[in-house]
């Protein structure tokens, strides 16, 4: 077995042998490719599973898995990686994991962006938002805060520095506690908390941090809904212009059998699903009613709120955002979610809270629930004790404050394994919603001497309908049910076609309870049936195929006798 603790972060040439160690120990269950390399030439790992003796991932409707597309967001290749162990420990053991990989396939990319995590795990850290190419432009700015680890710890913390104008105060009840300074208070003690680095050209008077160079957001570089920089903090020149996200494009386009997914991202503590950039009003119907039962799926499974990114999660109330989820739905049509990890407010005790609106504005309560979390369950991890430190340009300051990487962008080391073991069997269930194409009967009917009518009949088993989605529908990304016949030497075909698409097949998600006055007119839109006339002689062997790009491959044949 893989030698691998949840417990802990992992950096690039780590996490590459434990996926490479996997497909050792579990060859008949996973295989590992690299779709791309990064800016920095690092390869993009990923993994399929499947068993391999039930047929070939392709054959297969398949489920797409990725995390860290982040650079700080290190927790999300934990938790595909856990996915990962989760599936293949448990195969012939676990009745769910078993049917799972016996009849779907997962493709699971545990780190996206393989640059960004290096710099956030290196033993002297920095932080940016994604990808390590520079832009929009090759060079620093020269004046202002470069956030960097100054007194040599491995963490990057905050600066304190007195300032009789400053935002911040000592909370009356715990002095190490930095709260906002009330809108008309003036008498006390105050504070100006930078990000902890070094200054550059500083006159005294001014300051401000430096904008990273490296300011690409790769989630925000999909195809869909892309805008420019102007609208878009971070898209990048063009759509899908980062090799990260066009290697990741290309596969999912190259693989039309995903039909779903999900994106690891950090934090709140929520499941996101689409749309982005416009209201429920503009999904289709029978699209929002999938989306809200696989919410309320994930709800009981992971105890994380189910929630619209439109509706309650905009960083601005006349912004939108985008990403893998809303190009995997808009242009695909394949039901696919945001999961951010971790919600150390709700672990504090903070129920109720308005996700991104909390980070705006809070009641001060909230700021102590935290720190006394901290102090009775981290032992002091997320919120450093503030020290002396000579700063260079700054003076006397002290360094400390919350340890936002460690505790709060990801789940500290003791919770790490809790929190990403949430996660496996609503993404199993949401896989095996996926259409599921199985024969029904095949056989081959004398009518003449030597004339046969073959029939070929096949259902979709699966709760979602073949196409998936009604967007996929509108969007055209998914073709009908192709059936297919092949001939031995000397055989004739009479009537049919030797290809033919048949159309879609529904599943079980739109019918209705037993008490609707809507009447099911369609009892066997599952189905399908084709039938051809074959000229042939006893004991030939027709080869049927019956094949959908999300339902899968039933492959068979019949003996004229």
């Amino acid at each position: 077995m893989p030698s691998v603790s949840f417990d802990r972060f992992y950096r690039y040439e780590e996490l590459t042998a434990i996926l490479k160690q996997y497909v050792a120990e579990f060859p008949r269950l996973a295989s590992i490719e690299s779709i791309g390399k990064s800016h920095e030439g690092r390869d993009i790992w990923v993994m399929t599973v499947t068993s391999q003796a039930s047929g070939p991932a392709a054959d297969k409707p398949a489920f797409w898995v990725e995390g860290n597309v982040h650079a700080t967001e290190v927790a999300a290749s934990v938790a595909c990686v856990y996915f990962l162990n989760h599936l293949l420990t448990r195969y012939g053991d676990d009745a769910e994991v078993t049917r799972v990989l016996d009849t779907r396939a997962f493709y699971i990319c545990p780190r996206v962006n393989p640059d960004g995590p290096e710099w956030a795990l290196a033993a002297k850290p920095r932080f940016i938002r994604s990808s390590t190419r520079p832009y929009p432009h090759d060079e620093e700015e020269i004046e202002g805060l470069t956030v960097e680890d100054i007194d040599g710890d491995g963490r990057i913390l905050q600066m304190r520095v007195r300032d009789s104008n400053g935002v911040w105060k000592a909370h009356p009840d715990e002095p190490r506690l930095m709260v906002r300074r009330e809108p008309t208070e003036v008498g006390g003690d105050y504070f100006r908390v930078l990000p902890e680095g070094t200054l550059e050209d500083y006159d005294g008077f001014m300051l401000k941090i430096k904008k990273r160079k490296e300011s690409i957001d790769l989630n925000r570089n999909y195809p869909a809904h892309w805008r420019q920089e102007f609208e878009q903090l971070g898209a990048g020149p063009y759509p899908t212009s980062e090799p990260e996200v066009r290697a990741q494009v290309a596969f999912i386009t190259s693989h039309p059998n995903i039909g779903g997914g999900v994106s690891y991202h950090t934090w709140s503590g929520v499941l996101l699903r689409p749309f982005d950039h416009s209201p429920d009003e503009d999904m289709v119907p029978e699209d929002l009613w999938v989306y809200k039962k696989i919410g309320v799926k994930g709800t009981e499974l992971t105890g994380y709120p189910a929630i619209s990114v439109y509706h309650e999660f905009r960083y601005y109330p006349k912004q939108v955002i985008g990403g893998t989820s809303d190009w995997l739905f808009d242009h695909l049509g394949a039901f696919s979610w945001v999961v951010e990890i971790w919600s150390p407010m709700r672990e504090a005790g903070i129920e109720k809270y308005l996700y991104i609106d909390w980070f705006r504005d809070h009641p001060i309560a909230d700021d102590l629930a935290l720190f006394r979390w901290n102090e009775q369950k981290l032992g002091g991890a997320a919120h450093v004790d503030w020290k002396p430190f000579n700063h260079p340009q700054l003076g006397p300051i002290e360094i400390g404050g919350w340890n936002r990487l460690h505790a709060f962008s990801n789940p500290p080391p003791a919770f790490l394994e809790k929190e990403v073991a949430r996660f496996p069997s609503w993404m199993i269930w949401q896989a095996l919603l996926s259409p599921k194409l199985e024969l029904v009967d095949a056989r081959a009917e004398r009518i003449g001497p030597e004339t046969w009518r073959v029939r070929l009949v096949v259902q979709n088993t699966g709760w979602l309908p073949s196409y998936v989605s009604k967007r996929a529908l509108e969007r055209k990304a998914v073709r009908g049910l192709i059936a297919e016949i092949a001939l031995p030497d000397g055989a004739k075909l009479y009537s049919g076609k030797r290809r033919q698409e048949i159309g879609q097949l529904e599943g079980k998600a739109y019918k209705h309870t037993g008490v609707s006055f809507w009447p099911d007119y369609q009892l066997t839109d599952d189905r399908a049936k084709i039938e051809w006339v074959v000229q042939g002689r006893a004991g030939d062997r027709v080869a049927l195929t019956a094949r959908h790009e999300r339902a899968g491959t039933v492959r068979t044949d019949v003996t004229l006798a």
